[in-house]
């Protein structure tokens, strides 16, 4: 099972980032996905799940309105829209997986938002 987050960087206040998660070594569309993410100093902060199909999603109550998670299953890969950024947005986003049990993690993609 591997992870591979991408689309991170330096983001103004009020700005937009989109993050990709490219899954591979199991069959994605078979498994819900989640976005965590962690700030500095700080411990790992769920953020968002979508269902294996995409039918549905649910976003962490700070993120609400402003994130969207996504999924593209041609492409095993899942998405995290992130609009009106905040500087507290600025952390680690990291893409998850419970895959037979056990919790797969991506090397995380860094999302630095500040003006």
């Amino acid at each position: 099972v591997q992870l591979g987050e991408s689309g991170g960087g330096l983001v103004q206040p009020g700005g937009s980032r989109r993050l990709s998660c490219a899954a591979s070594g199991f069959t994605c569309s078979n498994y819900h996905m989640k976005w965590y993410r962690q700030a500095p100093g700080k411990g790992r902060e769920w953020v968002a799940t979508i269902t294996s199909t995409g039918s549905s999603t649910n976003i962490g109550n700070s993120m609400k309105g402003r994130f969207t998670i996504s999924r593209d299953n041609t492409k095993n890969t899942v998405y995290l829209q992130m609009n009106s950024l905040k500087p507290e947005d600025t952390a680690v986003y990291y893409c998850n997986v419970n895959w037979r049990a056990k919790n797969y993690w991506g090397q995380g993609t860094q999302v630095t938002v500040s003006s």
